[in-house]
């Protein structure tokens, strides 16, 4: 008998917080996922527009910017909703994966939704203050698994900037697919139909939250093309009040981005790059000597090409 089809749609929701980039989740059972939904071919008229729909009833929060990432199909993904309950067997999901970004992490005031971190769930993507700390046990954890296997070991070392290897931020999606290949995260154990591994607090911790069906795998893809993206289109600014200062702009880029930027080469290139100009008044509520406030030139995306941030490091 053929299988089913079914058609989610699953949306990865990111804004800013308290200096944290933070996503979106909703509770399913006791874990926690992405706003998801199946989508109907008969009543909905778009995949886009089925998406915000069910993202406001599941959250009571409205989409602005929304971008399709990717779609996933894999045989044997446990999605949730995809039961048909009418005897007719497993379904096979093809889920579509969206990212939308939010100005304001606003309350959604909807039982079992969260706005979380994304550093819970991929602990070892936070350079900001350096080698993250989860880095030491995942690494050990990497060696252990290559066990001498040469082309094991290169490949965590090119991932996870093992003996002094560069760091690559936009590599999300790869280092989450090796710590699974490895047996490493909770879903790899879930996914065999095996019982999790005991491990060490530590390694526990530094693996991060796992999620529902492949709703880590999707987060991942978000958060690497975001990185990307940051670099050739000025997206970032759909996560931006209309005022803002510049410090509040580069610790954004720095939420997103999970490393440290050298503050005068970055608005040095903001300043080249001419996406900002200043209002000719001052944040008084930075704590400290005013600031002054700045807009996004939105005008010149009709204008002319506009290319997005240079990230500086802050070791260049």
């Amino acid at each position: 008998m053929t299988s089913a089809v079914v058609i989610g749609l699953s949306a990865v929701v990111l804004a800013i917080k308290d200096g944290e980039a933070v996503t979106l989740t909703v509770r399913h059972n006791e874990l926690t996922g992405l706003p998801f939904g199946p989508f109907d071919p008969d009543a909905d008229r778009t995949f886009e527009l089925a998406l915000r729909a069910f993202v406001t009833e599941q959250t009571r929060f409205d989409l602005g910017y929304v971008e399709q990432l990717y779609t996933f199909g894999d045989k044997g993904r446990d999605a949730p909703l995809a039961d048909l309950g009418d005897g007719a067997g497993a379904a096979r999901v093809i889920s579509v994966g969206y990212l939308a970004l939010a100005p304001a992490a606003v309350d959604t005031h909807f039982a079992g939704s969260e706005w979380r971190p994304w550093s819970r769930t991929f602990p070892w993507e936070d350079w900001r203050a350096g080698r993250p700390v989860a880095m030491d046990a995942v690494e050990t954890a990497l060696r252990g698994w290559a066990d001498g296997d040469a082309q094991k070991l290169a490949r965590a070392r090119l991932l996870f900037a093992l003996d002094q290897a560069p760091w690559n931020e936009e590599r999300v999606l790869e280092r989450y697919e090796l710590l699974y290949e490895a047996g490493l995260v909770q879903e790899a154990a879930r996914d065999r139909g095996e019982a999790a591994p005991v491990r060490p607090d530590a390694l526990t911790a530094a693996l991060g939250d796992p999620m529902i069906s492949d709703h880590r795998r999707i987060l991942a893809t978000a958060l690497g093309r975001l990185r990307g993206k940051l670099k050739y289109r000025p997206v970032v600014f759909e996560l931006m009040p209309d005022a803002f200062t510049l410090s509040a702009l580069q610790r954004t880029v720095e939420a997103i981005a999970g490393v440290p930027l050298h503050k005068q080469n970055f608005r040095r290139a903001l300043e080249r790059a001419e996406l900002v100009e200043g209002l000719g008044r001052l944040d008084a509520e930075t704590g400290g000597r005013p600031a002054e406030l700045f807009r996004f030139r939105r005008e010149i995306l009709g204008a002319r090409p506009v290319s997005g941030l240079s990230l500086p490091l802050l070791r260049d």
